[in-house]
């Protein structure tokens, strides 16, 4: 009888999903902290929202670290910020052409949308030419969707962008707002917010999610959820921390995979009918549970990751093919 309870507390939450009711705080902790042995249905009641949105079709991204190493910020989980000695590769914003080859890249993995990511605070005038040039090179000569992640952008630069034909920007807002000084100080919580309401205003689509496992509690987790509905990002990458030695969360434990679940099963129900994204850290937090990830979410990274490497791509495509679901091929 308890588990016929569970199963249909799950149902209720789905039908409130897809009724378009937002989840109360008691409602967001049931999932967090669901009895493991009732993952299963909750995830067929995420299923069911998945479904009604988007079928059985999983859209693919690809990213590029198009600049690394020489981030002036101090984010606690990168190895790429000025605080973290790990052995990373550090370059300035690679070329025209080395970008137009990462846009084929993404073609041939499949991959719908070719994110440009660009580790700093914000672009200089210079890096946002060079960005611009190739993003109307790629619009003009491949199917692709243009994602691009360059920090924190000034009007005019919002606005330049939009026009040379990114699709979507992204800026995650990581963590909640009560966790943000434990993470960063070298920017705020509100500044992310603002820049993600500004690509808003200039047309483009704004993709922000966060990562799992800072230190933050459960109540958090589902306060970052709101916090994404609230400002109705279209594209949520779910991040769980891979933590790297040589940054100040080296030490920090990784997600249990069936709590990893239950976060992207709270997502699902949140935000119903937005592309929910496994990305970065999916590989050693979910483990061999990754397939079941792709009943809450809808999209997947594909390949590397900005500093860590990523699962192998026909690793991916048959993990899709055996679940019977589909690749979306062009995400336009």
């Amino acid at each position: 009888m308890e588990i016929i309870a569970a199963d249909m507390e799950w149902q209720a939450l789905a039908q409130k999903a897809l009724s378009g009711e937002c989840l109360t705080l008691d409602e967001g902790l049931s999932v967090l902290e669901a009895d493991n042995d009732e993952v299963l249905p909750l995830l067929q009641a995420a299923f069911k929202v998945r479904k009604h949105f988007y079928g059985k079709k999983v859209k693919l991204n690809m990213i590029i670290n198009a600049k690394s190493g020489l981030c002036p910020e101090d984010c606690g989980y990168c190895s790429q910020s000025i605080v973290s000695t790990a052995p990373v590769n550090k370059y300035t914003l690679l070329d025209k052409d080395t970008l137009l080859a990462g846009a084929r890249e993404a073609m041939a993995r499949k991959a719908g949308t070719y994110c440009i990511v660009a580790a700093g605070k914000g672009p200089t005038d210079k890096e946002l030419d060079q960005v611009v040039d190739a993003v109307r090179e790629i619009r003009e000569t491949m199917p692709l969707k243009i994602c691009a992640c360059l920090g924190i952008l000034k009007d005019e630069q919002a606005e330049r962008l939009a026009e040379a034909g990114v699709h979507r920007y992204n800026h995650n807002l990581n963590t909640s707002k009560a966790n943000y000084p434990s993470i960063t100080t070298t920017h705020t919580y509100d500044q992310r917010v603002e820049t993600v309401e500004k690509v808003k205003t200039y047309g483009m689509s704004p993709c922000s999610g966060v990562i799992i496992g800072m230190g933050e509690t459960n109540q958090e987790i589902v306060e970052m959820a709101y916090a994404l509905r609230d400002i109705d990002a279209d594209s949520i990458p779910i991040n769980f921390l891979n933590a790297i030695p040589g940054t100040p969360l080296e030490h920090a434990g990784r997600t249990p995979s069936m709590k990893a679940l239950k976060v992207l099963a709270l997502f699902r129900f949140t935000c119903p009918s937005k592309e929910i994204r496994v990305a970065g850290g999916r590989e050693v937090n979910l483990r061999t549970l990754q397939p079941l990830s792709l009943y809450a979410a809808n999209s997947l990274f594909v390949g590397d990751y900005l500093t860590t490497a990523g699962q192998e791509v026909g690793t991916d495509h048959q993990m899709i093919e055996d679940l019977g679901f589909e690749i979306e091929l062009s995400a336009l």
